[in-house]
């Protein structure tokens, strides 16, 4: 009888092997890590804005309330397209690595979302404004990989629901533990799909390097000798350590903009429309343009965005063409308000035209600092127009300009910015830093001050609400250029706060009323707390 009973119990199916929640998981994360790979290589031979994460980010961008743009510039400032990528890749593999769980009970649920993710980056890439249809190319590549991955995956992760006992004993040769087969299956083919995935990660940026048109054509423009330079100042620039250089360097300039990925375009190929409200509507090529005169000029660039103290500011020497003679060559027409310059990526930027028409040296800059413009600032031209912030002067990657009126809403005023703001008078604390601690004795407060296109006259730095103290300034870079300066101060033992206040050519002082950056430039005097002793 305990014969039959044993005989019976080997002929019942057995309870399956319950799958592992990690296993499932590890096939989600593998999975996405495979795709994505997979379409940023085939990315990077197309167009690397093609890529479904690039392709997802830009339109997050583009989609983005103001009230989210603005947070996401104020809390990470130039890092705030690196805080999204970051933000994007954990979301997704969060997201796989849950629906991982799910699939080793129900397999269907990846078949799914392998389709619906693919539908997402190809709608994405197929929805910019620069897009082809071969745009689609690097999210189907990469889908289709993917799901071949989680069929080669997914049945070694999660066994199947029953197993008749003696089946498995013929087939695994009486093995106690017949699932050590299949997870060392699972083992062996995650490690190549890990190894495949990190292979084409790594090799997507030489590949896109090589194809980035923006970056091959810069290397081989020469820009003409200006015909008016800069003359340089005959002070020498502060010694402060930790204070800002008089010119910023170019990887260490601010960007703010919403591309993603930098356009890129090639001097050879690149066209600039003047049209609209002119007489003669004109069109020039790259080579074309720096056949006209070029003039040099230290200017000082500003976010509407940067806070009080901020550091969404720098000041470059640039060389381009006037825009004045350009304007006049076309033929304004009485009634165009406002000059919409536009970007291959659908952006729009509006300049008074009566700004640009009063003298100041707007250009459409081509050299930044002695180089071609960096593709990250505009390569090949870009405009620049002192006096007012970048929203509504410097478009970058400039090719099309629009003389029109006031009807025409340009990308940032849509987005409840002002219209027209004149750069407002103000001054940034860069050392010593908030919250540090300092040696009692001589101390060194220095920053840099600006209100282009009017000057910086004067700047006062006072401790604890005592009296004002007249700063030393740096060398004079002329009304569109920042200045430096620096108070030497007796520091006494204890926690202190530090202001500072800008007084610009005309008068006006830097107004102490506190006010954030939206809609029309952030308003206040720049504050520290340092403790000495």
């Amino acid at each position: 009888m305990a014969e039959t009973r044993t005989l019976g119990r080997r002929n019942e199916p057995r309870e399956a092997e319950r799958p592992s929640p990690i296993l499932g998981a590890l096939v989600g994360i593998l999975v996405l890590a495979v795709a994505l790979a997979t379409s940023q290589l085939v990315a990077a031979l197309i167009a690397p804005q093609s890529s479904p994460v690039a392709s997802v980010a830009q339109r997050m961008i583009d989609d983005s309330p103001e009230s989210v743009k603005s947070f996401a510039i104020a809390r990470f400032g130039t890092h705030d397209k690196l805080a999204l990528t970051i933000g994007i890749i954990v979301i997704l593999f969060g997201l796989a690595a849950a629906l991982g769980v799910v699939m080793l009970r129900r397999p269907w649920v990846g078949n799914v979302a392998v389709a619906v993710l693919g539908l997402v980056g190809c709608a994405a890439a197929l929805t910019q404004p620069e897009a082809t249809p071969s745009w689609a190319i690097p999210t189907i590549a990469g889908a289709s990989i993917g799901w071949l991955t989680l069929r080669w995956l997914l049945p070694r992760a999660a066994p199947p629901a029953t197993q008749d006992t003696e089946s498995t004993t013929s087939q695994e040769g009486e093995d106690a533990d017949d699932g050590s087969l299949e997870r060392r299956t699972f083992i062996r083919r995650g490690a190549t799909v890990a190894v495949v995935a990190l292979g084409a990660a790594a090799a997507a940026p030489r590949l896109a390097r090589g194809r980035l048109v923006g970056a091959i054509s810069r290397a081989h423009v020469h820009i003409p000798q200006p015909r008016r330079t800069v003359v340089p100042p005959t002070e020498t620039p502060l010694d402060v350590p930790g204070l800002t250089p008089l010119i910023t360097p170019n990887d260490r300039f601010y960007r703010v903009d919403t591309a993603f990925i930098a356009p890129q375009i090639s001097a050879d190929s690149w066209r600039l429309r003047i049209h609209g409200m002119v007489d003669r509507e004109m069109e020039l090529g790259f080579h074309e343009l720096l056949k006209r005169p070029l003039i040099e000029r230290d200017v000082t660039l500003t976010c509407v965005s940067n806070r009080v103290g901020g550091h969404l500011a720098g000041n470059a020497q640039w060389v381009g063409i006037p825009l004045l003679p350009l304007l006049q060559e076309a033929g304004v027409r009485s009634g165009a308000t406002q000059i919409v310059g536009r970007s291959p990526d659908g952006m729009t930027i509006g300049t008074p035209t009566a700004v640009a028409l009063d003298g100041r040296d707007s250009m459409l800059a081509v050299q930044m600092n002695g180089q071609p413009l960096p593709v990250e600032h505009g390569f090949p031209v870009r405009m620049i127009v002192p006096g007012l912030y970048g929203y509504e002067s410097a478009t970058k990657w400039l090719v099309d300009l629009e003389l029109t009126t006031d009807e025409v809403t340009p990308y940032w005023v849509g987005r409840g910015w002002a219209r027209q703001v004149a750069i407002r008078t103000e001054c940034r604390i860069d050392t010593p830093e908030s919250e540090a601690h300092v040696a009692a004795g001589a101390v060194a407060i220095a920053g840099v001050a600006w209100a282009q296109h009017r000057g910086i006259a004067g700047v006062e730095v006072r401790v604890d609400d005592g009296p004002w103290n007249d700063a030393v300034l740096g060398p004079d870079g002329g009304i569109d250029s920042w200045r430096q300066w620096v108070w030497r101060w007796p520091a006494t033992p204890g926690t202190h706060t530090i202001q500072a206040r800008a007084t610009d050519r005309a008068g006006a002082v830097q107004t102490p009323s506190v006010r954030s950056p939206f809609p029309s430039g952030a308003t206040g005097w720049p504050r520290v707390e340092v403790t000495v002793g």
